[in-house]
């Protein structure tokens, strides 16, 4: 194998290419950018993307075991799928789906957190030597460049103001002020009058409560369940991606001729790295050995199928049932007072592959009772 570099400084890593022309949404200067032909050029990808490459080789040659994955088909369609969307637009019952990406601009900009996530003394956690692999570089660079491509960085508009602006161009500036506090509110991350600023003290206090592995340091743990976490929210997402790219694009029902779509595109170009960076570190962890705080040693493999199966388990499980009953909820009250409310919802049920039952439970749509 060629003498690969596997050791990045963070300003490589957060290195852009040079692009002919900045990306501007909803007035907005943002990253990433525009190359002499015209076609987008996702930000900090110069050297982040041969230094996954090269950290991926590495790891093969070492290990030859397969990278850590899931494939796509083990997620259902997004709810509401394609056809639900288009019929509420078509009533014009747009509320929900302005909702849904301003929950999505919401939750994409809390993303900027994980810069602050506790990473332990990574080679005190392994037997084996962790030098020249990804996960060694989580803080110095990985983390903060996906930071930025979620949240933006100083002056620079990250992935939070894409679907901002996406909602804004295809539904002509539907909000009046700025929602994400509340959204983090509804959906539970904050509490009411906290300015949308999670309690972080709180959080790590439930997840001391939750943990697995006794003898496996506690940052350690919360990391990996952190970054399965977040894998299977990013490969989830291209579910996502999809699905917006598709309503977006119909100049019949929203605005702006395809500048939303095309937006969601750019973003969903920019997720790619977090995906590989994600797959990387998960499998660089897999494939060696924990040193747990007795001293006793610990299967990589067996600590991250663990966590791995746990992630998996609640992202389609209470994760999903969580998202599809937050939507349930802003479809049933923008149909609050609606003189066709109760045609209007048979008729949205009766269009996808799940429906609500009378028990708050979720149902084929063929056998569900609502």
């Amino acid at each position: 194998m060629p003498n690969l570099q596997l050791e990045w400084t963070e300003q490589e890593l957060l290195t852009n290419h040079p692009v002919a022309e900045p990306l501007i949404a909803g007035g907005v200067k943002c990253h990433g950018g525009f190359d002499d032909d015209g076609v987008y050029v996702s930000p900090r990808t110069k050297n982040r993307w041969p230094a996954i490459a090269n950290w991926q080789a590495q790891r093969e040659a070492d290990f030859g075991t397969p990278l850590l994955d899931i494939d796509l088909s083990a997620w259902p369609e997004n709810y509401p799928n394609v056809a639900q969307a288009k019929y509420l637009l078509t009533e014009g019952v747009r509320e929900p789906i302005i909702a849904t990406l301003t929950r999505i601009g919401t939750v994409e900009g809390f993303g900027a957190m994980i810069r602050y996530s506790n990473i332990p003394n990574m080679q005190a956690c392994f037997d084996d030597d962790i030098t020249g692999t990804a996960m060694t570089h989580l803080d110095r660079g990985l983390y903060e460049a996906h930071a930025r491509d979620e949240a933006g960085y100083e002056d620079e508009g990250g992935h939070k103001q894409m679907w901002f602006a996406a909602r804004d161009v295809a539904f002509e500036n539907p909000v009046t002020e700025d929602a994400t506090a509340l959204m983090l509110e509804r959906m539970g991350i904050s509490q009411p009058g906290t300015g949308g600023t999670p309690d972080l003290a709180a959080i790590r206090k439930q997840l001391m409560g939750m943990r697995v592995f006794d003898d496996i340091d506690f940052d350690l743990e919360m990391l990996i369940t952190r970054m399965a976490s977040l894998l299977l929210i990013e490969i989830s997402a291209f579910h996502v991606f999809a699905w917006a790219e598709e309503v977006l694009s119909d100049a019949d029902l929203v605005a702006g001729e395809e500048a939303a779509a095309k937006l969601v595109s750019y973003i969903r170009s920019d997720e790619a790295p977090h995906v590989a960076y994600l797959k990387t570190v998960l499998s660089e962890m897999r494939d060696r050995t924990v040193v747990g705080s007795s001293g006793k040693k610990h299967a990589g493999s067996d600590v991250i199928g663990e966590l791995w199966d746990r992630a998996k388990a609640e992202s389609l499980g209470a994760r999903r049932e969580q998202n599809l009953k937050i939507t349930l909820r802003e479809i049933e009250h923008a149909l609050d007072g609606h003189a066709g409310r109760d045609e209007i919802l048979e008729k949205f049920h009766a269009m996808g592959s799940i429906s609500p039952t009378v028990d708050g439970n979720w149902a084929p749509a063929s056998v569900a009772s609502y």
